[in-house]
């Protein structure tokens, strides 16, 4: 069952990105609130804070400073309290190797950034029910989305 509104996390540095996510949320028929953390840094401190809710899926982009996606991931399936939180990797790299690497480090579902926005549109949607219903719990079903 999809909650009636999803908490979602961005961390993603390009802010052009970001206002292209947010625009594209807004497009699908489910409610949204958005949270954008603009580095690796800033994402693992607003996970573990303890003050901030546990989002319903995070989007992470894979190439951000301070700590990369793989160092956040890494980070984030490493620690008991936040380990579950649906992964949706974000990035414009289509290489195998990182993808098959992210999934051995934890992320449930890969998404290949497009440059067209009805595209991002169509992922984002295809993305989230995966997240919210949580039906790769069991960590065996992994998720490319290309547009």
């Amino acid at each position: 069952m999809v909650p009636e509104k999803l908490n979602i996390l961005l961390a993603d540095d390009d802010t052009d990105d970001c206002n292209f996510f947010e625009k594209a949320l807004k497009q699908l028929p489910v409610q949204t609130n958005l949270k954008i953390v603009n580095d690796g840094e800033q994402l693992m401190q607003f996970l573990t804070n303890g003050e901030n809710k546990i989002p319903d899926v995070l989007f992470l982009d894979i190439n951000m400073p301070r700590k990369t996606g793989f160092e956040c991931l890494a980070e984030i399936k490493a620690n008991k309290k936040i380990k579950d939180l649906p992964v949706v990797m974000f990035s414009t790299s289509n290489s195998h190797e990182k993808i098959s690497t992210l999934f051995k480090i934890g992320a449930h579902v890969y998404v290949h950034k497009p440059s067209d926005f009805s595209q991002l549109v169509q992922v984002i949607h295809h993305a989230l029910p995966m997240a919210a219903e949580n039906i790769f719990s069991n960590g065996q079903i992994k998720y490319i989305l290309n547009a």
